[in-house]
């Protein structure tokens, strides 16, 4: 099945275009309440939206907070958590968002009732440390099949996507590296982009680490309704890929030798498909009873289990930003690194992200992970790289991210009163 794809949702966009021009004239006659908030999040109940949410409830009582559902099924989630939720689609979902003070999103304004925000103070947490060239950073971001009038609908898009961003009141960073590059790739002034944390990242810093390994590993087996036990776990997670599948799917004979690992080894493998991804591991996980699938319908938020895995395994996703926080180690594969950074562009050079150790097979990556067993030094410079990252891409390692958010949007709301 295809994923979304940078062409088909700008395609979209510009047939929305009407319905952006009616939202932005309600909002002029609809006045906003400075007490409802609306939240959203473009994968599911939960990432810094989800943190921001309860801490929000938890501390101000007379706040009206409502999550803007994408689907029956995050209501149905919602409603599990004991959060009030309307579709964002709907009608109630339309008025909500024209009558909210505040706006929280992580993806795009599409995550909660895009054509209701006119006038909203926007919070837009994103959803990860840049890694990848995004927005106006990234020429794929305005990509569109429309080949005869290819430059002229692309200016038009980065001009309307430049408008938009214009709308962000403020905009939380992990770190003032995180900040410079969100910063450009979102047009925005320095004052709007603040290094306070990612409040989706407190759960991987807050308690006891012990604690926090035990919930993740209770977390990690809910969601995919198995019995983990002692077994050690490894975690396989790629980026997407703009609609074009995984290169880095392994072959039948590469299923059979990660089976045999892992039966050694007493592990499992974990395989995440990027929620917007492409790419076919059924061979895989019905050939191994060690092999399983977490999928975004599972799990839609992957930072509450990263504290159960033992070892990463990723190519260009800035999951690895978030996993170092764990301190353990992560490896990489990537068959298409020069076509990828070449096509899509990062913000720093590959081999500094991936610690010059990546591989283009699995038959690498499982000789990289029986040299970690066996080799003590190699094992110890692995840890250093994920604790060098962990180092340059975070200011705060305290568990109070969303704390920060929240005195921030809070001061800015008393300042416009």
């Amino acid at each position: 099945m295809p994923g979304f794809s940078f062409a088909t949702g700008n395609a979209k966009k510009l047939a929305a275009l009407p319905l952006y021009a009616l939202g932005a004239a309600a909002s002029v006659l609809v006045p906003r309440a400075d007490d409802q908030w609306v939240f959203g999040c473009g994968s599911g109940i939960g990432e810094g939206s989800l943190a921001l949410f309860r801490y929000a409830r938890q501390t101000d009582a007379g706040l009206r907070l409502t999550w803007l559902a994408r689907d029956d099924r995050d209501l149905a989630t919602a409603t599990a958590l004991g959060i009030p939720a309307v579709l964002k689609s709907s009608r109630r979902g339309l008025w909500l968002a024209l009558r909210a003070r505040v706006a929280v999103v992580t993806h795009g304004f599409g995550d909660v009732n895009r054509y209701g925000l006119r006038g909203a103070v926007i919070v837009q947490l994103w959803h990860g440390i840049p890694l990848k060239l995004i927005q106006l950073d990234s020429a794929a971001t305005t990509r569109i099949s429309v080949p005869l009038l290819s430059a002229q609908v692309r200016g038009l898009l980065r001009r309307f996507y430049r408008g938009g961003y214009r709308a962000i009141a403020l905009m939380p960073a992990a770190s003032e590296l995180a900040a410079s590059r969100l910063r450009t790739a979102f047009a925005l002034p320095a004052d709007r982009v603040v290094v306070t944390g990612d409040p989706r990242d407190d759960v991987l810093s807050s308690g006891d680490p012990c604690e926090r390994a035990q919930t993740a590993r209770a977390v990690l087996a809910a969601a995919l309704e198995v019995e983990l036990g002692n077994s050690r776990v490894l975690l396989y997670a790629p980026t997407w890929r703009d609609g074009e599948a995984d290169p880095a799917v392994p072959t039948e004979a590469e299923w059979l030798r990660i089976d045999a690992w892992l039966r050694e080894n007493q592990a499992v493998l974990i395989v995440r498909p990027h929620p917007n991804g492409v790419g076919d591991y059924a061979a895989g996980i019905a050939g191994s009873s060690r092999i399983h699938l977490l999928s975004s319908s599972r799990q839609s938020d992957l930072t509450p289990i990263l504290s159960a895995i033992h070892l990463l395994i990723t190519d260009y996703s800035s999951v690895a930003f978030d996993y170092s926080l764990t301190g353990g180690p992560i490896l990489f594969i990537a068959p298409d690194e020069e076509r990828y950074t070449g096509s899509r562009g990062l913000y720093e050079p590959y081999r500094e992200f991936s610690g010059g150790r990546e591989v283009r097979t699995w038959t690498g990556i499982l000789d990289q992970l029986t040299l970690y067993d066996t080799n003590a030094q190699w094992a110890v410079s692995v840890r250093a790289h994920s604790a060098a990252l962990e180092a340059r891409h975070f200011a705060f390692r305290d568990g109070r991210n969303t704390e920060r958010v929240y005195f921030e949007l809070t001061r800015r709301l008393k300042a416009l009163q």
